[in-house]
């Protein structure tokens, strides 16, 4: 199950999580097991689109990254058009791509794909492409979320209470 798959990567990485997904609505052991993995000191870095075409999904991403920048999750929003590539990296050596989401319909519901590599070359392939994607990028701080209007506080929180049905 890739899940199971994207928790295992994330919870035995010892340098590096980069995820790259259109799509971040992680159920609570994704969570977790993002905020161990920067507790730990392990480079844990979201990239999703600044505009993305579900406007519930994307009120239910700022939710996540609000929960997860305070621990050391590093968030970039995508500026340069919709970014739909589905990719995730860990260390130095494995690689992942397909069209699985970080959502729980991508992981529970829809006949997902997805490939995973190990290899040091495929590995800084997508390591130098997603340098290149969050060169194209802006990096979400805490104070950015903490600006937002409480309208845009309370869609948040309500994106979050369906997000499990996203």
């Amino acid at each position: 199950e890739v899940g199971l798959m994207f928790h295992h990567l994330i919870v035995t990485a010892k340098k590096r999580i980069w995820i790259a997904t259109p799509y971040f609505v992680p159920d609570r052991a994704i969570i977790s097991a993002l905020q161990l993995a920067a507790l730990r000191g392990v480079d844990v870095r979201i990239l999703v689109p600044d505009k993305c075409d579900g406007h519930v999904v994307n009120l239910a991403n700022w939710s996540f990254t609000k929960e997860l920048l305070p621990v050391g999750v590093t968030f970039y929003r995508y500026c340069a058009g919709f970014m739909h590539q589905k990719v995730l990296l860990m260390d130095d050596t494995l690689a992942s791509v397909g069209t699985a989401n970080f959502d729980n319909r991508s992981i529970r519901l829809n006949f997902e794909i997805t490939l995973l590599v190990e290899g040091e070359k495929f590995a800084g392939e997508v390591e130098n492409m997603l340098e290149q994607d969050t060169l194209q990028s802006r990096k979400v701080t805490e104070e950015e979320i903490a600006k937002q209007p409480l309208w845009f506080t309370l869609a948040t929180a309500a994106a979050r209470l369906v997000s499990p049905l996203l």
